[in-house]
């Protein structure tokens, strides 16, 4: 098991101990070997690898322990050969003295730093937390599982985003991707965020929810603080989703986003528009305003909603990861942390364990209907296992 490092920024006694024998057993056979080696032959120098050793892997207080043990022990190395007092022995500890000092201090320091940067990781980690809020496992009458991986090392989030708001009558979904990487693409996806979660609960159609993301974005991206920056150029994929209670449909507005995937038994269907609406942000007055689709959701069923960082990772060979395929060919699909857990972890294996781009995933399941409406017929290609055909986005 994998050692934490204590509060401290060094590693814990407690949990090191094997480790911590490593520089005691050098101090102890430098000092005999010393003592039984030629008088023409000084070991002492060495003990100064034993401090030096311990800040590789722990806190000051301990480097500072070691180093007093490497002092006493060139000490009685000294006695037991002549003199303390010799030109020789004492060049020697005086530099044994200010190397040890030297590695405690900056020992020292670098847990200074250490605790800084955990103090800064929290916060971080809550902001991204507060932006990107972790979905709930029920809501109304879905169960909702998600996961998300950052192209950005130390990042919780990026520029994908989704989000889900109950409201009166049913639920409604988010899924998106900002165009870029970086802090631009998070503020991007916290502004969409924020919009959504405002305006969704209201429940304006899908179309006017659109229309309330765009007018946030584009006025933005109107602001003096983004000139100098490609802000023109920005733009975000998303889909739009409303699930109502009390029928057994769902509604999609995709606005340039990959499509979904609904998953019933071993069937997987591309839930892909006739019309695409032109993505958020792209402040084109007249740009068509894409087709509000609706298709058969009926309990058991489960919706798979997910970014391109998931549809085109890449092998070693760079060939995308054949998402439909992988869905339909999971036998385990009871759950949607199931069926997301399977999905990550076989990304994983694909791609060879890196991520070269943002990806969210987000599994809906209906579990029941309140109402009393019959099932739509299915619409949508069906992709039957093992042959899967794929839709291209305009």
């Amino acid at each position: 098991m994998r050692s934490q490092p204590h509060d401290g920024g060094g590693w814990a006694w407690t949990s090191n101990r094997g480790i911590v024998v490593m520089p005691l057993a050098l101090i102890v056979a430098i000092t005999v070997a010393d003592i039984l080696a030629p008088q023409n032959i000084h070991l002492g120098p060495l003990l100064v690898v034993a401090p030096a050793l311990t800040a590789s892997f722990g806190g000051s207080r301990l480097t500072a322990a070691v180093g007093a043990l490497s002092i006493a022990a060139l000490v009685v190395l000294s006695a037991v050969r002549t003199s303390v007092f010799t030109s020789n022995h004492e060049s020697q500890l005086i530099a044994l003295v200010v190397i040890s000092a030297f590695t405690v201090i900056f020992c020292r320091l670098r847990e200074r730093h250490t605790a800084e940067l955990r103090q800064v990781r929290s916060v971080a980690e809550a902001a991204q937390q507060v932006v990107l809020q972790p979905l709930p496992e029920r809501m109304g009458t879905l169960r909702i599982a998600s996961a998300y991986a950052a192209a950005t090392d130390q990042a919780r989030i990026g520029g994908d985003l989704y989000a889900a708001v109950a409201t009166r009558r049913g639920t409604r979904l988010l899924i998106g991707d900002v165009r870029g990487k970086g802090l631009p693409a998070i503020e991007d996806a916290a502004l969409v965020l924020g919009a959504f979660r405002t305006a969704a609960h209201r429940e304006p159609t899908l179309t006017d929810l659109r229309s309330e993301l765009e007018a946030t974005a584009c006025w933005s991206m109107s602001q003096p603080v983004k000139e100098g920056t490609d802000a023109e150029e920005s733009f975000i994929t998303a889909v739009l989703i409303d699930i109502p209670d009390d029928a057994p449909e769902v509604h999609i507005l995709n606005c340039g986003h990959p499509p979904p995937l609904r998953l019933r038994d071993t069937q997987v269907t591309v839930l892909a528009p006739r019309r695409y609406s032109i993505p958020v942000g792209m402040c084109l007055p007249q740009a068509p305003r894409g087709d509000v689709e609706t298709f058969a959701f009926r309990p058991g069923d489960m919706l798979v909603l997910y970014t391109d960082g998931v549809s085109e990772a890449r092998d070693g060979s760079d060939g995308f990861y054949p998402l439909a395929e992988r869905v339909a060919a999971w036998p385990d699909t009871d759950t949607p942390a199931g069926l997301v857990d399977h999905v990550r972890r076989d990304i994983l294996d694909f791609c060879g364990g890196t991520f070269g781009d943002d990806a969210a995933l987000v599994v809906v399941q209906r579990k029941t209907v309140t109402g009393r409406h019959a099932a739509p017929p299915a619409a949508g290609p069906s992709l039957r296992r093992p042959a899967v055909t794929h839709r291209n986005l305009p």
